[in-house]
């Protein structure tokens, strides 16, 4: 599946603001009651030396600085991170799986169509 804009960008930018050690970016957004190829639900994953010594409050801040002007009404509604320094992601052995929280804004299984 190819990478649309919104998502394309968004991995820019943490690229470019954070240097990761890894980045796991999913648009979850076919999951929810939206229309199609929409580009507004995503889970991110991301291990940077950045967030040593930072906070969760303050990792998924500085995430939501550097994405500030994608995270606005009609832009992407629900962003879901982990972040995680490299030593983080060492002891929990690379293991990257959660699950995003449930939209409340309705998703495909509330639909009646």
């Amino acid at each position: 599946m190819s990478r649309g804009p919104i998502e394309t960008e968004i991995e820019r930018r943490i690229q470019a603001a954070l240097t990761p050690e890894s980045l796991e970016l999913q648009n979850e957004s076919h999951t929810h009651n939206v229309p199609k190829n929409s580009e507004t639900h995503f889970r991110l994953v991301v291990v940077s030396k950045k967030f040593e010594g930072l906070s969760r409050i303050q990792r998924q801040r500085l995430v939501n600085e550097v994405l500030k002007d994608l995270l606005v009404p009609g832009g992407i509604h629900a962003l879901t991170q982990k972040t995680l320094t490299p030593t983080e992601w060492r002891e929990q052995g690379g293991a990257s799986q959660f699950i995003s929280p449930p939209c409340h804004g309705g998703s495909k299984a509330d639909r009646k169509d």
